[in-house]
């Protein structure tokens, strides 16, 4: 499949991301067993061009996950395996002296953070000196070594993984990297049906093949052109007043905060909260066969976009308050005049 053509109608344009999305849930769907409303996550967030944290415990196939997803995809893909004892340099890469043609030279030997699709897996194991250095390539999509930056090739989306059990020896990741995830997904145990599928898939002869979607040499012009019709989708100012709304109804003494917004949260989320809201509600718009926003599709963000977002008091944790239940009391005091 090519790149989609410029010269279409908006429906065919449309269309072609509708098929394009779908074949794609379809292909990592044949390696990944259930999990569709986090594979559907992962490609949203790829087509927003933000970044994702999954997390869950280990052995529920989130590295497959996302090597599915740029196999399928036709991307270049790289793992780095987070450690307490890991380097930034290990990560962005560094100035190796070199000999050429008789003089020595430095030159830059690139790090695994140059790739379309970045696996950062078990991040929250590293230090936060480690941490720090993917956020310059998150943010800016670049990075800086000895005073050179380094553009990185779009699409770039990194997918970190954590383990929300062993807190022995991790470090929790700081507001300001949270911040720069458009979704945080949470996995899930499989079901019985699910668990057996997997074991007959994974301990039987045959194996599942991944068809990729488009081919390693058009796939990022491909990508690039579905994410600016993503841009285009419309958003009315009613449901723009809604946004604001969400995101005044979950700061503390913001305008419409809730009591138990209040009550249990320190800090609310940030511009980059209704960013993600957008976004994502314009994926969610083009995957139903619209070019406009409907409240459905914000609220079908809401939680995912915003829940790492909410920075909860010490009275939220003693009290196993979670920003999952702040956020469903504001999405029904917001229901409310809509009804």
């Amino acid at each position: 499949m090519g790149a989609v053509a410029q010269q279409v109608s908006p429906d065919q344009r449309v269309a072609q991301f509708r098929k394009v999305f779908s074949h794609a849930e379809a292909q990592i769907s044949r390696v990944i067993v259930g999990h569709q409303d986090v594979i559907r996550k992962l490609l949203t967030a790829l087509f927003c061009g933000g970044h994702i944290l999954i997390e869950g415990v280990p052995g529920l196939g989130k590295t497959l996950l996302v090597k599915a997803a740029s196999e399928t995809l036709g991307l270049s893909f790289k793992r780095i395996q987070f450690t307490p004892d890991l380097m930034p340099s290990d990560i962005i890469g560094t100035q190796v002296l070199t000999e050429v043609e008789g003089h020595r030279e430095f030159q830059f030997k690139p790090g695994p953070i140059f790739a379309h699709v970045v696996l950062g897996d078990e991040i929250n194991r590293a230090t936060p000196k480690t941490q720090s250095a993917v956020l310059e390539a998150m943010e800016e999509h670049q990075v800086t070594v000895f005073g050179t930056t380094y553009p990185l090739e779009a699409p770039y989306i990194v997918l970190a993984t954590q383990n929300p059990i062993e807190l022995e020896g991790t470090y929790p990741l700081p507001e300001a990297q949270m911040d720069r995830f458009i979704f945080k997904v949470v996995m899930g145990s499989p079901k019985p049906e699910e668990l057996r599928e997997i074991l007959a898939r994974t301990t039987g002869t045959t194996h599942s093949q991944i068809q990729p979607i488009f081919d390693a040499n058009t796939a990022p012009g491909a990508i690039e052109e579905l994410k600016g019709l993503v841009r285009e989708v419309m958003v009315a100012e009613p449901l723009e007043r809604y946004i604001i709304g969400v995101i005044g109804g979950c700061t503390p003494g913001g305008p419409g905060a809730i009591p138990e917004v209040s009550q249990y949260l320190r800090f609310g989320p940030s511009p980059r909260g209704a960013q993600a809201l957008i976004l994502c509600a314009k994926v969610n718009a083009l995957l139903a066969g619209r070019v406009s926003v409907s409240y459905e599709d914000i609220d079908d963000a809401i939680v995912p976009c915003l829940r790492h977002r909410l920075l909860r008091n010490f009275q939220a944790e003693a009290e196993n308050v979670s920003s999952e239940s702040i956020l469903e009391q504001v999405m029904k005091r917001l229901r409310k005049p809509r009804a």
